[in-house]
């Protein structure tokens, strides 16, 4: 799989691309949790999205923000990342102009990242967000859905309380939208367990649609 290398707002950007086949395919961008725990485009969770976006036949983009890996510049823990994830979204739009829908995922750290980019940036179809840490950060940005999409969360999650993810879920959505909730029993936040069961539902919610 090519390495990439995106110009960021901080300096350079290490990415992985996956070019689909086709080039009228849908795009997605995904997002790495919190590098102060060990976050990066590598982890596993991102891994797994990055192939279930692969696998269901879309072109589909995963990069270090600032700071980690190869990315040049200083981890900020929000503002920063925000605008490298804008860069690496613009990055991907100019490299798959046709591509017909568009999606964000991200795990953790990374799902607050690509929520906050869905709302600034608008024309996405569709999204992921596994084990949003919705106790520990300010989603008060989210008021409506306004784009379909998918939030996953393990019960097991002792970092995140899934009743604060279920009500992060469950907030009103515009006309037409729907944003559905999946648990994962037994999973932790990081999905030592319940990896299979996370892959499953993620291809389901993909192979969907927006």
């Amino acid at each position: 799989m090519p390495s990439v290398t995106i110009a960021g707002p901080a300096g350079s950007l290490e990415g992985r691309f996956h070019r689909a086949a086709s080039p009228d395919a849908p795009i997605a961008l995904v997002l790495h949790p919190n590098p102060k725990f060990g976050g990066t485009m590598n982890t596993l969770v991102v891994y797994s999205l990055f192939t279930a976006f692969q696998d269901a036949g879309f072109s589909v983009l995963r990069f270090n923000f600032r700071g980690v890996g190869r990315s040049v510049g200083e981890f900020t823990g929000g503002a920063g990342e925000l605008a490298d994830a804008q860069a690496a979204w613009a990055w991907l739009r100019a490299e798959c102009p046709q591509a017909p829908a568009k999606w964000v995922a991200g795990f953790s750290f990374g799902s607050w990242i690509g929520l906050q980019l869905l709302a600034k940036e608008g024309g996405f179809d569709g999204f992921i967000a596994v084990a949003p840490p919705a106790s520990n950060l300010d989603f008060g940005f989210v008021q409506e859905w306004r784009t379909s999409g998918l939030i996953v969360h393990g019960t097991a999650d002792s970092l995140v309380p899934e009743a604060v993810v279920k009500e992060l879920a469950a907030r009103p959505c515009a006309p037409g939208i729907a944003v559905d909730y999946a648990p994962v029993a037994g999973a932790s936040h990081f999905f030592d367990t319940g990896q299979e069961e996370l892959v499953r539902v993620v291809r389901e919610r993909i192979t969907r649609g927006g």
